[in-house]
C-alpha cells in the first residue's frame, strides 16, 4: 500500500498547492491513501465545509485537524456529517466529530487514521496516548485494518518523539503536526513503524510558519500587536511524508519526505521515482 501524509495546509497558498499538485501527484505515484491536515486551512485559522471538501476533492481520503479545530464555529456542526474529517481524539467526551477515521482505499483496504493533540505547551486535553491506545485497540492492525497513520499534533518535539517510540510496531506511520516545520529525521524505526517528528506544512515557506512575515517580526521586536497575522500568499509548497506499508504485516517498509514547490530543496520518494 501506498500513503502520503501531507502537514498542515496554511491559507489559500496551501489550498492552492494541494488542489494543483495532489491529484498528479496521486495518479503518477499510484496512491492507495492520502490524509492532510487541514487545521490552518481557512486563512491559516480552522477549516470550513466547503474548503474541506476542497481538500478531499483533490484527493484525500481524510482530513485531520489540530488546536484550530474550531476556530470556523461551522466547523462544529458539519464535522457530524463529514465522516472524513477527523478531529483530535483526546477532545473531552461529548465534542462534536470524531478521533479516528476508517477509509477504504480503491482496493478495498482498510486504513485507520487517529489524530491525537500533545499537552507540553498545548491546551491541557485528556491523555493522548490513552486516546490511542483506545483507538487501535478498536481496531488492530493486521487484524482489523491494513494500515494504521497516526498525526500526533503537538509543539514539543520530545512528545512527538515519545509517540513514535511508544506506538512503535503497532501502527504504519506516526507524524507529527503542528510547527510548520518539516524535521529532517524521516525513518523507519525498529519496530517498523515510519517516523517524521514534523511534517511540515503545506503552504508560502517565503513567511514565518505560513503566514505574511512582517506582522510576526514586528510583534518579536516591539512586543505589541498591531493587527492580525495574515497567512501568506505566496507560491505554495507540499510538505509530507511518503511511505510504502506491506500489505501483510501493515508496517512500513520505505519511507521519504515530500517536499514539492518552491522554497525548499525538492524531495521525492526514490522508491517511487524511479
Amino acid at each position: 500500500m501506498r500513503l502520503l501524509f501531507l502537514g498542515d495546509v496554511v491559507g489559500r497558498a496551501g489550498r492552492l498547492a494541494v488542489s494543483e499538485r495532489l491529484p498528479h501527484l496521486r495518479q503518477r505515484w499510484g496512491l492507495d491513501c492520502v490524509v492532510v491536515n487541514g487545521e490552518n486551512a481557512a486563512g491559516g485559522f480552522g477549516i470550513t465545509e466547503a474548503i474541506c471538501q476542497e481538500i478531499i476533492d483533490a484527493g484525500a481520503d481524510a482530513v485531520t485537524l489540530g488546536n484550530h479545530a474550531w476556530d470556523q464555529r461551522e466547523a462544529l456542526v458539519f464535522i457530524e456529517r463529514q465522516h472524513r474529517l477527523v478531529r483530535p481524539a483526546n477532545f473531552p467526551p461529548g465534542t462534536p466529530g470524531r478521533g479516528a477515521a476508517m477509509v477504504e482505499t480503491a482496493k478495498g483496504q482498510r486504513v485507520l487514521v487517529v489524530n491525537v493533540m500533545g499537552r507540553i505547551e498545548m491546551e491541557p486535553l485528556d491523555d493522548p496516548f490513552r486516546a490511542v491506545e483506545e483507538a487501535i485497540a478498536q481496531a488492530p492492525l493486521r487484524e482489523v485494518v491494513d494500515a494504521i497513520v497516526l498525526d500526533i499534533h503537538a509543539e514539543a518535539t520530545s512528545e512527538k518523539q515519545a509517540f513514535g517510540w511508544n506506538f512503535d510496531g503497532r501502527v504504519s506511520l506516526t507524524v507529527g503536526t503542528h510547527t510548520h516545520v518539516p524535521t529532517a529525521d524521516t525513518r523507519i524505526l525498529p519496530g517498523g513503524t515510519a517516523f517524521q517528528t514534523d511534517a511540515g506544512m503545506c503552504g508560502d515557506y517565503q513567511s514565518v510558519i505560513g503566514f505574511d512575515r512582517h506582522e510576526p517580526i514586528r510583534r518579536m521586536i516591539q512586543k505589541t500587536p498591531l493587527q492580525r497575522w495574515e497567512a501568506a500568499g505566496g507560491d505554495g509548497t507540499l510538505s509530507g511524508v511518503a511511505v510504502e506499508v506491506d500489505d501483510r504485516t501493515g508496517l512500513a517498509t520505505e519511507v521519504s519526505a515530500v517536499r514539492v514547490g518552491p522554497h525548499l530543496v525538492e524531495q521525492k520518494p526514490a522508491f517511487w521515482e524511479s
